[in-house]
């Protein structure tokens, strides 16, 4: 064998020493990096569970509470809260003329009326002083409920009965003022009736319930 021969087979030997060399360190780097991520996982886990603490203690969760007058704004927008309906009938008897002539004469209907009345809270009247918070607690001021509308149904109302004298061929507004009567006398029965009362709490429990849904636990309404 010559020496050339000899250098090969020597630096083959060497190359393959150093490639096993090489393997090793990379398999021993490894296992020591594996190692020592297992080892400062539980510190991590630690430090992790302090910061969440800390973060919990000295940035607690904030409880927000909305500006009671920007709510006013949002409840004006609602404007008139209609709360109340009844529904009613009355019979109305309108008649002129009738005096000892009155066969002659005279004029007189029957009215059966049907109309509704609708009350509520008119919320453009409420003001920014009349909502304000105090030791936790909103307190609220609404308006009087009041009547909207008293209306007739034309489609129910009519005339029942109508008697005209001889020489008469019967009043032109009579049917009219009857129906201005039963306008009148139905809302007149709807006051009795405690409509305004039930009104007014049923604006108080509606806007109770809204209060409480943007974070005010205690709602109060005063006079």
């Amino acid at each position: 064998m010559n020496i050339r021969s000899i250098f090969k087979v020597v630096l083959a030997i060497v190359l393959s020493f150093t490639l096993i060399f090489a393997l090793a360190v990379i398999v021993l780097i490894s296992v020591i990096r594996n190692t020592t991520q297992q080892a400062l996982q539980p510190v991590e886990q630690v430090r992790d569970a302090i910061a969440t603490q800390s973060a919990l203690f000295f940035n607690p969760t904030p409880t927000v509470l909305p500006d009671p007058v920007t709510i006013i704004y949002e409840i004006r927008s609602l404007a008139r809260l209609e709360t109340a309906q009844y529904s009613m009938e009355k019979i109305i008897t309108a008649e002129t003329g009738q005096n000892e002539f009155g066969f002659l004469f005279g004029d007189k209907l029957l009215f059966v009326a049907h109309g509704k009345v609708i009350a509520g809270v008119d919320l453009e009247k409420l003001m920014p002083e009349d909502l304000w918070v105090q030791n936790g607690i909103l307190y609220v001021r609404l308006p009087a409920a009041e009547i909207f509308i008293t209306t007739l149904d034309n489609d129910l109302s009519y005339v029942y009965d109508r008697e005209t004298g001889i020489l008469r061929r019967g009043e032109v507004n009579l049917e009219t003022l009857a129906r201005q009567a039963a306008v009148r006398e139905i809302e007149k029965a709807a006051l009795a009736d405690g409509i305004l009362e039930w009104a007014q709490l049923n604006a108080e429990a509606y806007l109770s319930r809204l209060f409480r849904s943007l974070g005010y636990s205690d709602v109060i309404f005063v006079k």
